[in-house]
């Protein structure tokens, strides 16, 4: 029997996201502090293929031949892979669902093979979320996403995500900054408490939540209505639409994603892994 595997692709939220430069090549640099959250997608492999089937939710538009980036995975490590996707997170986001997906197809490969995991720069090719999703566990990123380290004892926190289903352009997005060179997020402390870890956060910022808004509205009015409830932050993940609020309960953030729901958007609870 062939044997099969299974791994859990999980959202990716950018507390912060710190645009501080631009290469001559286009590229940004970014200082993000990158956590990630107990919902996600599934992502089952076997050895052979190269085949992809989409179930779920949202899988609906999501590429099923090489474009995929599951695919490109499997294609960046020389091995062949019959992958089967349960897609749970909407797309486009700015949680990093296909880059999520990704890594769960490099973990599931390696796993099969018994070849190491690839250094978290090699799978840059695939995307600037890939190094920092490989692991999904609290990390800082920086440089264009290929330079990640770990951030350890982050106190716990819950997060509602909220997605209006409204698609953002990434590129126009980061050309509508105002400026390139932003000041960094200056260095991570040791938090005493989770009240200390939260006012640090509100402190800092997504450069790309205000170009955000200017072309989807809809985006001001998720992070206006988050912000009506306990949320300890709202703020926008990556270049969005989802936003996300934190919160120092669960049942707190129950409470929240309950009251955000009746507005018909895509709305989930979670834990902060």
């Amino acid at each position: 029997m062939t044997a099969t595997t299974q791994e859990f692709a999980p959202a990716k939220i950018n507390l912060t996201l710190h645009v501080t430069g631009q290469r001559s090549d286009g590229y940004h640099l970014l200082d993000s502090l990158v956590v990630f959250a107990d919902v996600g997608d599934g992502l089952s492999a076997q050895l052979g293929g190269p085949s992809l089937s989409v179930k779920g939710p949202f899988a609906q538009g999501v590429p099923t031949g090489p474009e995929n980036s599951i695919l490109k995975a499997a294609a960046l490590l020389e091995v062949d892979g019959q992958f089967h996707l349960t897609k749970n997170l909407p797309h486009p986001a700015g949680i990093g669902g296909g880059s999520a997906d990704a890594a769960a197809a490099v973990r599931a490969l390696c796993h099969l093979t018994g070849q190491p995991l690839p250094a978290p720069q090699a799978l840059l090719p695939l995307g600037a979320d890939m190094p920092v999703c490989l692991s999904s566990r609290p990390q800082r990123m920086t440089s264009i996403g290929e330079d990640v380290a770990p951030v350890e004892a982050l106190h716990p926190m819950w997060v509602v995500l909220v997605n209006p289903g409204v698609p953002t352009p990434t590129g126009p997005i980061f050309n509508a900054l105002p400026t390139k060179n932003n000041p960094p997020m200056g260095p991570v402390p040791r938090f005493a408490s989770l009240h200390d870890q939260l006012a640090w956060l509100r402190e800092r910022r997504n450069d790309l939540e205000p170009p955000a808004r200017t072309f989807c509205p809809e985006i001001a009015k998720v992070l206006a209505a988050i912000t009506a409830t306990d949320a300890g932050l709202a703020r926008m993940s990556g270049s969005g639409a989802t936003c996300f609020g934190l919160f120092t309960s669960e049942a707190a953030a129950n409470k929240a994603a309950a009251q955000l729901s009746r507005s018909n958007w895509w709305t989930r609870a979670a834990k902060v892994l």
